[in-house]
């Protein structure tokens, strides 16, 4: 069995005034010179009688002096590099449970997604592509029985006409992200685009980003709403 540390002991004020005398009053033939006890008693001792530092007081003031007028001041606005540059047209502004938002104005609503391409916005509604998974009623869905995230190839007919092709396909599964089905990533890739899968409201912020960086000829975006709810029952 230890014996507790002396720390906790002179922190908590956990000895009791009449210990230490009764340790101290044990005898030579009592207390082994090199055992564990004579030297816990050694530190109670040590601790009882060091003095600490009174605590000290709260500030008066939190004025730290005249505002500096040098011109060696950090301007922090100066190191934004995109400040002067404007966002683009299709910019997503909001993303609503169902639709979403533009910089432009225009809305997009009725539960459906939306295709960015080439600084052009699209109504995208994947789930009604054929070749997407379907339940056991027939209902088109875009998670097939793997919990993959997959639909038809003619959902990305745009993608295929479209020319120059973006570098780079935003992908915003709704809600919640989830891996992508082996067939729509090679799909995907096989057009030579990269692919970058995010939730929809983490993927928006990602493409207002890279949009205003790199241009929109560069980055796409393919959004399924906030609120989209896979057919049940």
């Amino acid at each position: 069995m230890h014996l507790p540390s002396s720390r906790l002991f002179s922190r908590h004020r956990l000895l009791k005034p009449y210990a230490l005398p009764q340790l101290s009053q044990l005898s030579r033939h009592q207390i082994h010179p090199h055992s564990r006890l004579n030297a816990f008693s050694r530190q109670i001792t040590t601790s009882l009688n060091r003095t600490y530092p009174p605590p000290s007081n709260p500030p008066v003031t939190t004025n730290r002096g005249p505002t500096s007028d040098e011109d060696t001041q950090t301007d922090f606005s100066v190191m934004n590099v995109l400040g002067n540059t404007p966002a683009p047209t299709t910019s997503i502004d909001a993303c609503l449970s169902h639709g979403f938002h533009l910089d432009n104005g225009v809305k997009i609503g009725g539960g459906s997604g939306c295709l960015l391409i080439a600084g052009e916005a699209f109504g995208w509604k994947p789930w009604e592509a054929d070749g997407g998974p379907r339940d056991k009623q027939g209902r088109r869905k875009i998670q097939n029985n793997e919990g993959q995230w997959e639909v038809g190839q003619k959902a990305w007919g745009l993608l295929e006409v479209v020319w120059p092709k973006p570098e780079l396909l935003i992908l915003g599964l709704g809600p919640r992200m989830l891996p992508v089905s082996p067939e729509t990533r090679r799909f995907i890739n096989e057009l030579g685009i990269r692919l970058d899968v995010q939730d929809t409201r983490n993927a928006a912020a990602q493409f207002n980003l890279l949009a205003t960086e790199r241009g929109t000829s560069e980055v796409a975006a393919a959004l399924i709403p906030v609120g989209w709810k896979e057919p049940s029952g």
